[in-house]
């Protein structure tokens, strides 16, 4: 599962790039600012959901450009997919695979796309819906058809909690008929979540100490035996609230780090960029085992932030692995780590070095 090749059009400040990337490592290098992770961000949208900054679709066309973006790219297979927007309708995605239209979350068929930023550094302190976008991203990679369940599910949530913040008296049939496919697709959302953090939880433990922290992966937030019956119940409750409160959208990742029997949230930030590395590398192990296919990682900054043995450890641990994008301000960073496709971004301008 890789890139062979890669086009961006009127992409964040890049007018125009090409990249044939090789399949293992590829590393962009340039000041703060060039475009280096608008490059990741450009990869990170040939997968299901909004990329690495989850930025509205309008703001990423170039300025002075066509008012449209787009992102193409050729897979190792020879397989082509592709997306952006039209200047004449910015905020609606376009997705198409070998020429033909096609849905977003169908490129999860084709692709499976991971990624660590410096805007993740908070994960385990910030609100619980961060946590959830993450796992989701997680359980996509081993479960693509979640996907379809998340969107049908929070669809279906959002009509709910219209109609029951209607003036008028909501349709109770139609409210039955939201609630019935809530729980439908809850109790998928749901299973394929638990499932994902079992397997990773125990292949974060059976893993011997080294450079890299362990962290402990549990579910919080009780499965519902009969969400629709729940729903139902809570009809009243959640009209007053003006929004629903049962059910998958309320569950929240718990994790601690093993080493030190602690929550994730009181470990230093240095710990917690640490355990969070360490879940994105088990993960992406974990997804090449099940699967067959290695998943594209996109690894931002990440080297600066790694004292140099630690650094070696993450390029001995990643070679072999499949296709890993990284950027980084100096070329030192990437000292030692062997045979990759090296790229210099300067002002959205890409060229080899």
């Amino acid at each position: 599962m890789a890139l062979a090749r890669l086009l961006l059009t009127d992409f964040r400040n890049h007018a125009a790039a090409a990249l044939t990337p090789g399949a293992g490592f590829v590393v962009l290098t340039g000041d703060n600012g060039a475009g280096k992770t608008n490059v990741l961000e450009a990869v990170s949208l040939l997968a299901p959901g909004r990329g690495l900054r989850r930025a509205p679709l309008p703001e990423i066309a170039r300025q002075g450009g066509s008012g449209g973006f787009a992102v193409a790219a050729t897979l190792a297979e020879g397989i082509e997919i592709g997306t952006g927007t039209q200047g004449s309708a910015p905020e609606r995605r376009v997705v198409r695979v070998n020429g033909a239209a096609a849905a977003a979350a169908s490129l999860a068929e084709w692709l499976t796309v991971l990624w660590l930023t410096p805007a993740m550094d908070r994960l385990f302190v910030e609100p619980a819906s961060e946590r959830r976008r993450f796992l989701d991203r997680l359980t996509l990679a081993l479960a693509p058809g979640h996907a379809h369940h998340s969107a049908r599910y929070e669809a279906a949530m959002r009509e709910r909690n219209r109609l029951l913040a209607a003036d008028e008296p909501a349709d109770p049939d139609w409210l039955t008929a939201l609630e019935a496919r809530m729980a439908e697709h809850g109790v998928a959302i749901d299973a394929a979540r638990r499932g994902a953090v079992e397997a990773l939880a125990a292949r974060l433990a059976d893993q011997p100490e080294g450079p890299f922290a362990r962290a402990g992966l549990a579910l919080e937030g009780e499965t519902v035996t009969d969400l629709a019956q729940a729903l139902r119940a809570g009809r009243a409750r959640d009209a007053a609230a003006g929004r629903t409160l049962v059910g998958p959208h309320r569950q929240d990742l718990n994790v601690t780090h093993l080493g030190k029997d602690q929550p994730a949230q009181l470990c230093s930030t240095g710990e917690q960029k640490a355990l969070l590395l360490g879940i994105v590398l088990a993960h992406a192990e974990l997804v090449a085992d099940r699967t067959g296919r290695a998943p594209i990682l996109l690894l931002d900054e990440v080297a600066a932030h790694l004292d140099p043995s630690r650094r070696r450890a993450l390029f001995d641990r990643l070679a072999g692995r499949g296709q890993v994008w990284m950027t980084g301000t100096e070329p030192e960073l990437f000292d030692g780590i062997g045979q990759a496709t090296r790229y210099a971004v300067r002002d959205g301008v890409v060229t080899v070095s």
